[in-house]
Formats: C-alpha cells, structure tokens, sequence
C-alpha cells in the first residue's frame, strides 16, 4: 500500500524552504499531498489558484517528484483533510526551538484526535533555516529583492506584483 504524506500550510509565498521540506517528505513516502490551508480571516498577498501554480511549478524541479506531488486545499482541522486523503504521515517542517514547541503541541492534539495519524518532524536544512514566508511578504513589500528565498517561478510573480 502506498504510502501518503499530508503537508500542509499557507505557503503564501512558497519559499525554498517549504521546498526543501517537500524535497525531505518526498524521501519518507510515495506520495505527498501539499495542502493549503484556507482561513477565511487571513488575508494572502497570492490567491489560492496562484498558490496551487507557483508549489506544482516548484515541485516539478525536484527530482523525483515527477508523479509524486500533489497539491489540493483545505479549510476544517488538518487532520481530518490528511485522513480525507488517505494520509498516514503529516509533515511539519521545523527551523528553530519556538516552531518545535509550538509544532508538538500541535502534534499531541492531531495525535489525540487521529492517533492512526502520526506526525513527523522534518528540520530545515541550514541554508534555508532563516527563510520564513512572512519575512518574504515583508522584504518584497519594501522593495527588497527576495530572489535568494524562493524558487524562481515564485521570484518573477513577486517582482511582477510590486513592480514599481
């Protein structure tokens, strides 16, 4: 039975480091479904459909990935989405102390509620540790270049959208 990977997040911008983690879940399972999370009170700088686009772009340069990848939304509790997709793992990406406490209690009540649903820690590697999607908002919107954080279909759309 083939195994599923449920990877979710906002990914409003997906960055190399959304990438990287991609790329580590892609070696733990055969398939990784990358699930953005929709809140109706967050307000995102890239529509969903765009969204969807830039992470099946960059999911196409990873080797491997070919056939592996799959990119859908939710909008209720992550675990019952990863269940929906047939999912036995979730992946969380870690870069630093303050995501692993957060990240296990979230973990401890996705364990509670669908202990047949374990979640895995993947750290992010060092050259992507300090990339947050939120400082990439951020930097663009104050005309700084962001080349160097994000997959290059991802650079363009933000260089078009605060093209000055």
């Amino acid at each position: 039975m083939p195994r599923t990977a449920f990877y979710p997040g906002t990914f409003d911008p997906v960055t190399n480091g959304h990438v990287d983690v991609l790329s580590a879940a892609l070696a733990l399972a055969d398939e990784v479904v990358v699930a953005i999370g929709v809140h109706p009170t967050k307000k995102p700088m890239f529509p969903l459909a765009e969204r969807k686009q830039m992470i099946t772009a960059a999911a196409k340069s990873l080797p491997g990935a070919a056939g592996r990848v799959r990119v859908t939304t939710f909008d209720g509790l992550v675990v019952d989405a990863a269940r929906t997709e047939g999912a036995a793992i979730i992946v969380r990406g870690l870069r630093d102390a303050a995501d692993f406490d957060y990240e296990m209690q979230m973990a401890g009540m996705n364990g509670a509620m669908a202990p047949d649903i374990h979640t895995v820690f993947l750290p992010a590697a060092p050259q992507t540790r300090h990339i947050t999607a939120t400082l990439v908002r951020q930097i663009a919107a104050m005309g700084g270049d962001v080349t160097s954080f994000v997959p290059q279909n991802v650079a363009a759309k933000i260089a078009r959208k605060f093209a000055r």
